[in-house]
């Protein structure tokens, strides 16, 4: 049996299947891409019949990703499997990901498929997959509880009609430890061509154990993990890729030295850019990747560690890729100096990104008394490539609000398109609210302020606040980040990250420019003198 444990993730499609993890193209391909920088043996790109969508994004990540093994998932159907092969045809390494179930309770009420139907099935587009790609992974949906005997039946029959990986997922989250090591134990006794194939395991978390029960796989004979960043899935979600990697370095003793092509340096940037692609944040307590993650406030805990790290860390914060907070750049550090850290700290940009960033950097000195490590990282995420037309997105030129406890708050807002600007005054229950309703007016296109959050990026008074909005419209819903020591502005700004991201779907839907610009009126030119 191999000794190197595969990671299969599926963050771009299970992972993205949960509420409020939705991702568009551009934001797919650079989470891709630091997949593949984490060493990710497997990609799941999506599911390419699901939509028109879906099936661009997965070829342009298997046009993209060049280490990294590229897969679509495909129903036991050959229009599935003729959509996934289409797909990833351009992969350097490409793989299909077959499925059908295999529980009585699935056969009977989703499917109506009697088990020999079913088998039969899933030999002939086992086959038909394996005709078209060379490698052909079929997952047993729902085999935890799938009748044994038949399971082992449909295990050595898709090996013989040409799987070559074999996974075995616990669709429902409804396994124990035990019980999910024994399953992958049976399989590899009483299938007589296991060894032919790589089993693989797919554990949910609906009762919070797909990260014990995908440990009980590998230790019973499973050499690939599915799993996604941060565990994000349907449901309660998936097995969290960080943990369990982090499982089998931390426990090298107990897993007995198995490998993986992971680089765990990379996990925190990884979880932190998903994070940021998302607008969800990370909880404080989340296991690996949580800001307390290395934090101690006990005296007890606080006296042990400066002592000896090892009384209560069994990691350590550089294994994960975690940055501490410490003052490395201020206003007088050159270009090269900025450059050289913000590589350092994992950031490859191209010369414009790195001027843009810089210019922000130094913008950024002058409003801070220290600029740590994780504000450049802020300000990193937050530079983002405008979609549609430069000359055609918003900035924001200015603003002045007034606020108090005893007034009816209002903003003057001058937003900025090419070289014209317009401004507005709007009233409102509060600064952001006001400001935002400025927005609004001047691009002259409605939306609704669905979610709205606030946080501090680091310590102290002059900490960058980072606000995360999600806007949505008759086309969708669309996600703004930013960040400012001034809240306000950092509203507008992932208000207007949003915006930019809408508008240019909208003129997308209706094949014409920007159909904001052309609302625009002599009146609001007069506004400003413009």
């Amino acid at each position: 049996m191999k000794n190197t444990v595969e990671f299969f993730d599926t963050t771009l499609r299970d992972g993205e299947q949960s509420p409020g993890y939705s991702m568009n193209l551009d934001e797919k391909i650079r989470m891709a891409r630091q997949l593949e920088a984490l060493g990710v043996d497997i990609i799941e790109a999506g599911f390419s019949i699901a939509s028109k969508g879906d099936f661009e994004s997965v070829v342009a990540i298997a046009r993209e990703i060049k280490q990294s093994k590229v897969a679509s998932l495909a129903r036991a159907l050959r229009k599935d499997i003729d959509a996934a092969a289409e797909s990833i045809r351009a992969a350097a390494r490409p793989r299909i990901h077959l499925f059908l179930a295999t529980s009585d309770l699935h056969l009977r009420y989703k499917l109506k498929m009697s088990r020999e139907a079913a088998l039969k099935q899933a030999v002939a587009m086992t086959k038909y997959a394996r005709s078209k790609c060379e490698e052909v992974e079929f997952s047993a949906e729902d085999a935890f509880r799938t009748d044994r005997d038949y399971l082992c039946r449909v295990v050595e029959a898709v090996i013989k009609a040409g799987a070559t990986v074999v996974n075995l997922p616990d669709t429902v989250g409804y396994a124990m430890p035990k019980e999910l090591g024994r399953m992958i134990a049976d399989i590899r006794r009483r299938v007589p061509n296991i060894d032919q194939a790589t089993l693989s395991v797919h554990c949910h978390d609906d009762l919070g154990m797909a990260v014990s029960n995908t440990l009980a796989g590998v230790e019973n004979g499973a050499r690939q993990v599915e799993c996604t960043i941060c565990g994000i899935g349907e449901r309660a979600g998936n097995a969290a890729l960080e943990e369990i990697v982090m499982g089998l370095r931390t426990r090298r003793d107990y897993y007995k030295n198995l490998q993986y092509n992971i680089r765990t340096e990379e996990i925190s940037k990884t979880a932190h850019l998903l994070s940021s692609i998302t607008g969800q944040k990370i909880a404080l307590n989340k296991s690996i990747v949580g800001q307390n993650a290395f934090a101690h406030e006990s005296g007890i805990h606080q006296h042990g560690v400066m002592a000896n790290a090892a009384t209560y860390e069994i990691m350590t914060p550089e294994s994960v890729g975690a940055i501490a907070t410490e003052m490395v750049l201020g206003k007088h550090s050159g270009r090269h100096a900025f450059a050289a850290r913000m590589n350092e700290l994992g950031y490859q940009l191209d010369e414009p990104r790195i001027d843009l960033l810089f210019s922000e950097f130094k913008s950024l000195c002058d409003r801070k008394k220290s600029v740590t490590d994780r504000d450049l990282m802020a300000l990193a995420e937050n530079l983002t490539t405008p979609s549609g037309n430069p000359d055609e997105q918003w900035q924001l030129d200015s603003f002045v609000v007034n606020s108090g406890n005893r007034m009816t708050s209002s903003a003057v807002v001058t937003l900025q398109q090419g070289k014209r600007k317009w401004t507005e005054v709007s009233i409102g229950t509060g600064p952001v609210y006001a400001a935002i309703r400025s927005v609004e007016k001047i691009i002259k296109h409605p939306f609704s302020l669905d979610d709205y959050q606030l946080q501090a990026v680091t310590e102290h008074r002059d900490a960058l606040g980072e606000v995360r909005v999600k806007l949505s419209d008759q086309t969708g819903t669309y996600r703004g980040r930013a960040v400012s020591t001034d809240v306000i502005e950092a509203s507008i700004l992932a208000c207007l990250n949003a915006v930019n991201s809408m508008l240019s779907n909208s003129n997308q839907a209706l094949g014409t420019g920007s159909a904001a610009a052309a609302q625009h009126t002599f009146e609001n030119d007069m506004l400003t003198g413009h």
